[in-house]
C-alpha cells in the first residue's frame, strides 16, 4: 500500500452526526497522542449499515428474479476477436477470465465493458465487448488506489469517528479527506493504529458491494455527515446513484473497485526496505526535452543510444535514466541544509537503444525497469550513506542466498573536478567498505570521469558473476543543474539494478526450481478420481485464500502417477494429492516436486505450515516441511 495520507479538515460542515467527531479514543502511544480504535465505534455506522442491509435484501431479490425470469444467451467479444458464450444477469468478468485461465482472473483487476469500467463481479446484461484490465493499465491502476482509499476510509471512521469527504485516487496513490469536529489535530502518531487496521481490513478479504439506491433514501443514509448530503443535493441529477460497501464503510460512490480489499496488497519485501531506511518513492516522466540531456551531458555522449523523436519542432527522448529527473526535483525549490541527505527512489520504466546484436533474452534488453536511487548529501555524509548503501545490498541479496564480490574504483587518468575533492570522498568509500566487514578489491584509475565507485557483482550458482548493483559517486550533475544550498554530492545507486536482468539471474541460479517463497507455482491439488474432484477444488480454494499460488489438476485424460509426475515436471513446490479417505477427514497427503513424501495432514495444518516457510523465505522449504 502507499504511504497513508491522511487531511483532517477545519471547515465544511457544522454537525457531525449523533457522535461523529466527538468521541475521542484513548491513547495507544502514552503522552505521544496516539489514538486506538473507538469502543464503541460511532452510532451512525450500525444505522447506515442497518438501512443498507435492508435494502441489499430488496436488491439481491430483485436480480435473482431477474436472473431466473430474464436470462438469456449473450456473446461477449474479448480483445483477439474470440467470442464467449454467456447468460445475460448470470455471467460476470471474473467468470468468463476464470474460464480462460486461473491466472489471468487472479491478476485482473478491473474489467472494461463496451469501453465502462465494470466490475469484475456484476452480471453482464447483453451482447457486449469485455476487455481484463491488469494493474499496468492506467484505468485499473485508478481504481485500485480508489479501493485503497475506501480502505482507508474505513480505518479513518474506526479511530476518528468524523465525516468522511472525498477519496479519490491519485497518480500512484491515493488519499481521503475526513472532516473533525472542534479542530481535533491529526498526528504522525495515529498511523500506527491507521496501518495496522488497514492491513486487517486487507487480510479480511471484504469484499466490494456495489448497490443502486434513491436519493431521498440516500439522504437518510447519510444525514450525519452534511458534506455527502450536500453533494447528494447539488450535483446528483438522477433518481438514483450508487454506493460501495466494504466492511462497515459504506460511501457515495461510482465505482467499480477490485473485487475484496485483500486485492490491495500490503508493501512487498523490497519497497519496504526502502521506506524504513528513509528514502522517498518518486514517479518522474517517461519523456524530457533534449534540452534536459543537454545539461546533463547525457546527449553529447549517449544520444545513438536514446530513443528520440521530434515533437512541434523540438526534439524529445525517452529517458535511459533518472538521475537528470532526480536534479530537476531537488532543484524545484530552495533547499536547507537540513534537508540532506535526501533520499530518491524511482523504479520507473527506461528506455535505451541497444544495438540487436547485443540483445540476450532479460539479461539485455531495451525496455526495462531499475530500482534507481539518488541521495543527495554533503561531502561529509558520503561515508555514513555508503554504509547505509552496502547494508541495504546486503539485506537483500542474503534474502536470494547471493554472495558478492566489491570492488572500489577510483580516478581515472580523464576526470573532471578538484584532485582533493576525489581524495576525500575516495577515502570515505573506502573507510565505508573497511566497517562493512567484506573483502573487497582496489581497482585503480576505473572510476568514471564524474566521480568513483564502488561495482558489485553477485555469483549465481555455477559460479559465473554478474553486474548488477552499483553505488556511484557524481560530483558534476550537481554542477551541471547548479544546485545549491551549498554543492551536493549525488550518490548514485541501485541494489537488483535491471530488475529483468535480475529475474533472468534467479531463473538460472535456481534452474527453474524456484524456493517456495518466490516460487509462482507452490501447490498443485491432484485427486485420485472424479468423485475426489469437488473436494479438490475446495482444497485449492483454501490454499489460494491463504496466499498460496495453488492450481488443481482435472485433466481427464491423465492418470494419477502421470498428474504427479506433471507438477514434478513443472516444479510445483508442493504437490497436495486427495481421495475419498482425504475427503472424509478434510486432510490432504504432501509430498514434493523431488518425490520426498511427507503424508497426511489436515487442510488447515498444511496451509499454516506452508505460510510460515514462505514468511520465513526457507530456502529448502520441501525438506523443512
Amino acid at each position: 500500500m502507499s504511504e497513508l495520507q491522511v487531511d483532517a479538515g477545519k471547515k465544511g460542515g457544522t454537525e457531525s452526526g449523533k457522535d461523529g467527531g466527538k468521541k475521542k479514543a484513548k491513547s495507544a502511544a502514552g503522552d505521544s497522542g496516539g489514538r486506538t480504535e473507538l469502543s464503541p465505534p460511532p452510532q451512525y455506522i450500525d444505522e447506515r449499515l442497518t438501512l443498507y442491509t435492508k435494502l441489499k435484501t430488496e436488491h439481491e431479490a430483485l436480480m435473482a428474479e431477474r436472473a431466473t425470469n430474464n436470462s438469456r444467451a449473450i456473446k461477449v467479444t474479448l480483445p483477439d476477436g474470440k467470442v464467449v458464450d454467456a447468460e445475460s444477469w448470470k455471467t460476470t468478468p471474473y467468470q468468463v477470465a476464470c474460464g480462460i485461465s486461473q491466472g489471468l482472473a487472479d491478476n485482473t483487476v478491473i474489467a472494461k465493458v463496451n469501453n465502462g469500467v465494470w466490475d469484475l463481479d456484476r452480471p453482464l446484461e447483453d451482447d457486449c465487448s469485455l476487455q481484463l484490465l491488469k494493474f499496468d493499465d492506467e484505468e485499473a491502476q485508478a481504481v485500485y488506489w480508489h479501493s485503497s482509499a475506501h480502505i482507508l476510509g474505513e480505518a479513518m471512521e474506526k479511530v476518528y469517528g468524523g465525516c468522511l469527504c472525498y477519496g479519490p485516487p491519485i497518480e500512484n496513490g491515493f488519499y481521503y479527506d475526513m472532516f473533525l469536529e472542534n479542530n481535533e489535530g491529526v498526528s504522525s502518531n495515529d498511523f500506527p493504529c491507521l496501518e495496522n487496521l488497514c492491513k486487517k481490513i486487507i487480510k479480511e478479504k471484504q469484499p466490494f458491494e456495489r448497490l443502486e439506491i434513491k436519493k431521498e433514501t440516500l439522504l437518510e443514509m447519510f444525514k450525519y455527515n452534511p458534506f455527502k448530503c450536500r453533494i447528494l443535493n447539488e450535483k446528483v441529477t438522477t433518481p438514483t446513484t450508487t454506493v460501495y460497501r466494504c466492511g462497515p464503510l459504506i460511501d457515495l460512490c461510482r465505482g467499480p473497485h477490485v473485487r475484496h480489499t485483500g486485492k490491495i496488497k500490503a508493501l512487498k519485501i523490497h519497497k519496504s526496505e526502502y521506506r524504513k531506511r528513509g528514502f522517498q518513492e518518486v514517479v518522474t516522466p517517461n519523456i524530457y526535452n533534449s534540452k534536459l540531456w543537454q545539461t546533463s551531458g547525457h546527449w553529447q555522449h549517449y544520444s545513438e543510444n536514446m530513443f528520440s523523436f521530434e515533437v512541434e519542432k523540438e526534439t524529445f527522448a525517452l529517458k535511459p535514466m533518472n538521475c537528470p529527473g532526480h536534479c530537476l526535483m531537488f532543484d524545484h525549490r530552495p533547499r536547507s541544509w537540513r534537508e540532506l541527505p535526501l533520499r530518491m527512489a524511482d523504479f520507473g520504466v527506461l528506455h535505451r537503444n541497444e544495438l540487436s546484436g547485443a540483445l540476450t533474452g532479460l539479461t539485455r534488453v531495451r525496455r526495462f525497469q531499475q530500482d534507481d536511487a539518488h541521495i543527495f548529501c554533503s561531502m561529509d555524509q558520503i561515508e555514513e550513506e555508503i554504509k547505509g548503501c552496502l547494508d541495504f545490498l546486503r539485506t537483500v541479496y542474503e534474502v536470494f542466498g547471493f554472495t558478492f564480490k566489491l570492488n572500489l574504483s577510483t580516478r581515472p587518468e580523464k576526470f573532471l573536478g578538484d584532485p582533493g575533492v576525489w581524495d576525500q570522498a575516495e577515502k570515505q568509500l573506502e573507510n565505508s567498505l573497511n566497517d562493512f566487514g567484506e573483502k573487497w578489491v582496489l581497482n585503480p584509475g576505473d572510476g568514471a570521469f564524474y566521480g568513483p565507485k564502488i561495482d558489485i557483482q553477485i555469483k549465481d550458482a555455477i559460479g559465473r558473476y554478474h553486474q548488477c548493483a552499483t553505488i556511484q559517486l557524481d560530483f558534476q550533475l550537481p554542477i551541471r543543474f547548479n544546485l545549491t544550498f551549498k554543492r551536493p554530492v549525488i550518490i548514485h545507486r541501485a541494489i537488483l539494478g535491471s530488475v529483468e536482468r535480475m529475474i533472468a539471474i534467479l531463473t538460472e541460479n535456481y534452474g527453474g526450481k524456484w524456493p517456495l517463497w518466490l516460487s509462482p507455482h507452490q501447490v498443485m491439488v491432484v485427486p485420485v478420481g472424479p468423485t475426489c474432484e469437488e473436494y479438490a477444488q475446495k482444497v485449492k480454494q483454501e490454499f489460494h485464500n491463504g496466499g498460496l499460488m495453488t492450481d488443481v489438476d482435472l485433466d481427464p485424460g491423465c492418470t494419477l502417477n502421470k498428474k504427479i509426475r506433471n507438477a514434478q515436471l513443472a516444479q510445483y513446490n508442493f504437490i497436495l494429492v486427495v481421495g475419498e479417505k482425504e475427503k472424509t477427514s478434510n486432510t490432504v497427503n504432501v509430498r514434493t516436486r523431488d518425490n520426498k513424501v511427507h503424508g497426511e495432514r489436515t487442510v488447515e495444518e498444511c496451509i499454516e505450515r506452508l505460510k510460515q516457510l514462505k514468511t520465513s523465505r526457507s530456502r529448502n522449504a520441501e525438506e523443512d516441511f
